[in-house]
């Protein structure tokens, strides 16, 4: 029993959760001999491979993992989104999300959360005892509350998300130091407030693990120049990971989690511009760069990652694809991005997934007509500037996949089988003791007995 749970006389379980932002299951399965503290953690608990969500996508993702529930409930699609009857497009913030988060439902119940580096959390929530938003959060001046929290985090020069320019450069010596700073400044801070002791849920998230992956992931699954500079990244995510374990109370289960899981890229596809060359897409001029540059004859458009609109009379400012067309057109779209070929004969979509299939909710309104799920390799990109080639390669070589995301439970009773994102929020709440309506969640408890 915790010091804070002893001075109100309640023994209520805890959990503690930390994100490993986009860490593959079968990077630390692999390797129980490097990472030792994950492979007991395996042993001791549950641990599985899960599956992501419909886009797999960082800012689509949290939301879901956070509420339980899929874009069409929580309004956020990706890191750019459409206003409805619109073609101007937004980055959605933490007001975007429309759904109640796990701490929202514990704060009804009088139990409290600390709320560390939550990516798409900003700005920070003033019903949380304590938060710093992540991803997408202009600087801890802003992002921290309450001012105690803002003060502590400047003392220790904590950054909201490490310097990914550094990894554009051909060495990467740069990025490394930068990624092992931004991590070590994270776990200081995790530290002090998992010490505190004054929350029911601990909720922090290590992006920097994403950061690296996309700049080394190849490196590590090719036997690349900078696999051992991986690795020695990882090592310490699996010491953090142990220590953070280490100490915890008996009453609190540590559930640790990815939002997505990572491949190699071979190839950026720049989708907008394969809607070009295909004649779905055209501007109404030779200097565009957004989508309000589309020209009304267009029967489609693409948002990051993979996801494509047909542009709907009725719905589009510009439609002109007549509802009546809607399903024909749609099919026929479909049908080519499921023949849409790579450089190297390989196709470039796993499977192309309908709406109605992905999202429900009040919502849906700017869902998507279709999301295509690539094949390990090909990076799905859809920027409005010019691209001479839809095939290119960037600075990047690791990219965001569906398969293969994290979730590991320290508690025997759960079983990560056959599990995905959605049913993360009603385990740990599971976990806590909190009750919860079985209809509040696409997802289910992965808890089977307690």
């Amino acid at each position: 029993m915790g010091l804070f749970d002893r001075l109100r006389g309640e023994d209520h379980p805890r959990v503690a959760f930390i994100g490993i932002d986009g860490v593959p299951f079968s990077l630390l399965d692999d390797h129980p001999e490097e990472f030792p503290n994950f492979a007991a953690l395996a042993s001791e608990g549950s641990a599985g491979a899960i599956d992501s969500i419909v886009p797999p996508e960082s800012s689509a993702c949290w939301p879901a993992l956070t509420t339980g529930v899929n874009p069409g409930e929580t309004g956020v699609y990706g890191f750019q989104d459409r206003e409805a009857g619109s073609y101007d497009t937004y980055v959605p913030m933490g007001q975007d999300v429309q759904a109640p988060r796990i701490w929202d439902r514990l704060e009804e119940q009088d139990r409290t959360a600390t709320v560390l580096n939550v990516p798409v959390t900003f700005p920070p929530q003033r019903n949380v005892t304590r938060m710093v938003s992540g991803f997408l959060s202009p600087g801890v001046d802003k992002a921290a509350h309450p001012d105690e929290l803002r003060d502590y985090l400047q003392s220790i020069d904590y950054a909201i998300d490490v310097n990914a320019k550094l990894g554009h450069k051909e060495d990467k010596s740069d990025f490394v130091e930068d990624a092992h700073d931004t991590i070590d400044t994270r776990f200081e801070a995790f530290s002090h407030y998992l010490e505190r002791d004054d929350w029911d849920l601990f909720f922090g998230v290590f992006m920097t693990t994403d950061r690296v992956n996309h700049f080394l992931f190849k490196d590590y699954e090719r036997d690349g120049p900078n696999e051992e500079a991986f690795m020695q990244f990882y090592r310490k995510v699996d010491d953090y990971i142990g220590q953070i374990r280490e100490g915890l109370d008996d009453d609190v289960t540590l559930v640790v989690a990815s939002d997505h899981g990572f491949t190699s890229l071979d190839y950026e596809v720049h989708c907008n511009a394969w809607l070009q060359e295909e004649g779905w897409l055209s501007f109404e001029d030779d200097d565009h760069d957004d989508l309000t540059d589309i020209a009304e004859e267009s029967r489609a458009y693409s948002l990051i990652p993979g996801r494509f609109y047909i542009n709907l009379e009725g719905r589009e400012p510009r439609g002109s694809v007549p509802q009546e067309e809607y399903e024909s057109t749609r099919d026929e779209l479909k049908t080519a991005l499921e023949d849409l070929e790579g450089p190297d004969g390989n196709p470039v979509c796993e499977r192309v997934v309908e709406k109605e299939d992905a999202f429900r909710g009040d919502h849906d309104d700017i869902a998507p007509d279709l999301v295509a799920i690539p094949n390990h390799g090909f990076d799905l990109k859809s920027g409005f500037k010019r691209h001479d080639e839809v095939f290119g390669v960037g600075p990047r070589n690791g990219m965001h996949s569906f398969d293969n995301a994290t979730l590991f439970v320290d508690d025997p009773s759960a079983s990560v089988t056959d599990a995905d994102l959605f049913d993360i929020a009603p385990t740990i709440l599971d976990l806590m003791d909190v009750d919860y309506g079985r209809t509040d969640f696409d997802g289910g408890s992965l808890v089977t007995s307690k």
